[in-house]
Formats: C-alpha cells, structure tokens, sequence
C-alpha cells in the first residue's frame, strides 16, 4: 500500500498592512463653537490698549466736524423687535453690532451666540456691562466719525444701557448701508412740515 501524498500548501499571502489613518479634512473649516480666537484678541488689544493709556482714552473726543449721530438714544422703541430682544438679551444685541462693525456689514457669517455676546453677557454678572458698551461706542463714532467723547460713552452706556446698544445697532446698520451705497452722505432730518403753497 502506497503512503499517502501530502500536497503542498499554497503559500499564504502576508496581510495587507492596515492603511494609516488620513486626517480627516473637510472643505468646510469645523465650527468650533461660539469662541473665536480673532474676537478674543480683538477685545484683549482693546482693554491692553486702554490700560495702558487710560488718560488718552478718558480725554478723548471726536475731531472738530464730526458727523451728527443719525439715530437718536431715545428713540429705543422702533423697530420693536429690536428693543424686546435688547430688554431681554441685551447681549445678543451686543454681540449682532459687534459682528456689523468689525466682521461684515452684511451680518454674513453671523451667529447669535458669540464671542462678544459672551463678553457682555459675563460683564453684566459682574455689572460692568458699561466697560465693553462704552469701548464698543467709542469704537463706532471713531470708525465713522461720529460726534461724542468718552465720558459721554460711559454715561450712556451706565445710565441708559438699553437704549444705548439700540442706538449703536440701528446707527451701524444705517452706516454700513450708506457705505455700501458708495454714499457718505450725512443723515438729513426732515425740517418739519411744509404747508401746500407756503412757497
């Protein structure tokens, strides 16, 4: 009887090494919350700034013809939507300025919840609401030119804090229109009623 014949196995195939894992990269940048670095440092510079030079800051006043504000600080209640969101969330308003200013005038890229809004909204635990209200103003006459000085922005943002975020936001959207516009035109109040045939 023959002895068995043992076939020869196939040679076994090394596994594949497992590929290295890629950095997973999207075309759109991840959101990384309502922190952004660049607002942080923006408000770092900003309170540096003032720090170091705080009687430059408290003596400073808009240059001679300077425009006339074209939003007044008691006209808080137009549009109303506006003023119940800056009564119950004042920083939400805050923060939509704040983005118009410095950002885009168009509000692209906006989010309610944002660095800025976080800022004045973590200051008014503490009551110091006005120290950001009062740069931000600061920062809007100086970026449009704009009549007023700092102690008049401290004041307002103190004493009536509402109706001045109102104030700023309605005046940077009625800006930043004109400078889209190409216009630099100055806002013209009506000079009241003319009568028919008063001419």
């Amino acid at each position: 009887m023959s002895a068995p014949t043992e076939t020869p196995a196939a040679p076994v195939a090394a596994p594949a090494a497992a590929p290295a894992p890629a950095s997973v990269q999207s075309s759109t940048p991840a959101k990384s919350g309502p922190i952004d670095d660049n607002d942080v440092n923006h408000w770092k510079d900003r309170f540096n700034d003032v720090l170091s030079r705080p009687g430059e800051h408290v003596n400073s006043k808009s240059p001679a013809g300077a425009l006339s504000w074209a939003t007044h600080l008691f006209d808080c209640f137009n549009p109303i939507d506006l003023c119940l969101i800056t009564c119950c969330v004042p920083c939400v308003t805050f923060g939509k300025t704040h983005h118009r200013v410095n950002k885009n005038g168009n509000m692209d890229g906006y989010e309610p919840v944002n660095t800025s809004c976080l800022l004045f909204c973590g200051s008014s635990c503490c009551a110091l609401h006005w120290i950001p209200a009062s740069m931000q103003r600061a920062a809007i006459r100086e970026k449009y030119n704009l009549e007023g000085n700092c102690i008049e922005d401290i004041a307002k943002s103190l004493c009536c804090a509402c109706c001045n975020l109102i104030q700023l936001e309605k005046e940077t959207e009625h800006r930043e229109a004109l400078l889209r516009n190409g216009s630099s035109e100055q806002y013209k109040s009506d000079n009241g009623m003319v009568y028919p045939g008063a001419n």
